[in-house]
């Protein structure tokens, strides 16, 4: 019982050293200041993320490092965004993957349709080795990936007509992000897709130039897309990770310490926003259908797998081994 005891005295007496330690850093820290951005609103769970990450983050360095937000697109589309970063006039994000992988290729291994079959299997190999190192990769174009977070299984919705096979899709224009796989797995689908930011889509389905686009619940739900959007099919074709990511100029500005708590406490608000989108998602297909909107959740899924055949075997050399390495962590 003594030397338990002592064993629980000396592992207090070290905790309670660490953290001195830890709060004297911060303490003789320069404050900063870290402008966060992202594209969605304040209902959307990019926002969700980044106020669980602000709140860490203030919390964990005793307010050396505080993060003010940005949503709304207020400074900027994604790419430009990612560019801010990179030269610094942007110091942070929370950014979809499709755009990210403009920046490094292999990342757009993740966008593969119909690749993850369930959430849990994708945060496996995100939060895994091969998750890491595409986040490592990032460091080649100024840019430090600390953790992914999620935009989710991503769903089709349009203004004409049901979707409930391939066949369906025929000449429908499609928003897609402006991304190659994107384009080419909606252009097999029979669509006519059309790569723009999000910002002029909305502005393109309220005045009628584009019949559709294809997003997770979440976002169809925050942003009212039943407005103008009168059929949703629960397609879940892609499961797009989106990842917290920080310009080099602001990374290297930050002492080790710092940095440390930046990448944990990115970890642990992406993982809230898992959960929240988990939760969240019942209740906004409820009241979408109690809005009017027409969801398609029995279409013809095999149909649609085997009609984006062709994106793989595009594709499927692209990204080096990193499709081989996924689909063999998935087995």
């Amino acid at each position: 019982m003594k030397g338990l005891l002592r064993s629980t005295l000396a592992l207090s007496v070290s905790l309670a050293l660490a953290t001195t330690a830890q709060a004297s850093e911060f303490a003789d820290m320069d404050p900063v200041t870290l402008r966060l951005a992202h594209v969605v609103n304040e209902q959307d769970g990019f926002h969700i993320a980044a106020v669980k990450f602000q709140e860490l983050v203030a919390e964990r360095t005793e307010g050396a490092v505080s993060v003010d937000i940005y949503p709304n697109a207020s400074l900027g589309d994604e790419r430009t965004l990612l560019e801010g970063m990179q030269i610094g006039t942007v110091d942070m994000g929370v950014i979809t993957n499709g755009p990210v992988a403009n920046f490094v290729e292999e990342m757009a291994v993740f966008e593969l349709p119909f690749l993850f079959p369930s959430p849990e299997a994708a945060y496996a190999v995100l939060d895994g080795k091969i998750g890491q190192e595409l986040l490592d990769k990032l460091a080649d174009v100024n840019l430090k990936g600390l953790a992914y977070a999620e935009r989710g299984f991503r769903n089709l919705t349009n203004s004409e007509r049901p979707v409930n096979s391939p066949e369906d899709m025929d000449g429908l224009r499609i928003r897609v992000m402006e991304n190659p796989v994107y384009v080419d797995t909606f252009r097999e689908l029979g669509a006519n897709a059309i790569p723009m930011a999000w910002t002029e889509a909305l502005t393109a389905m309220q005045q009628g130039t584009i019949d559709g686009q294809e997003n997770p619940v979440n976002v169809i739900h925050s942003f009212k897309l039943n407005e103008t959007q009168t059929y949703m099919t629960l397609s879940r074709h892609t499961y797009a990770p989106a990842i917290f990511v920080m310009g080099m100029p602001a990374w290297n500005q930050l002492p080790d310490a710092a940095q440390e708590v930046l990448v944990q406490a990115a970890r642990e608000a992406a993982e809230h926003e898992r959960r929240v989108n988990a939760e969240m998602e019942a209740e906004q297909l409820a009241e979408l259908r109690a809005a009017g909107m027409e969801i398609i959740d029995d279409a013809d899924l095999e149909a649609f797998q085997a009609a984006v055949a062709p994106v793989y075997e595009k594709y499927g050399e692209q990204f080096g081994d990193y499709l081989e390495r996924i689909q063999e962590a998935l087995q």
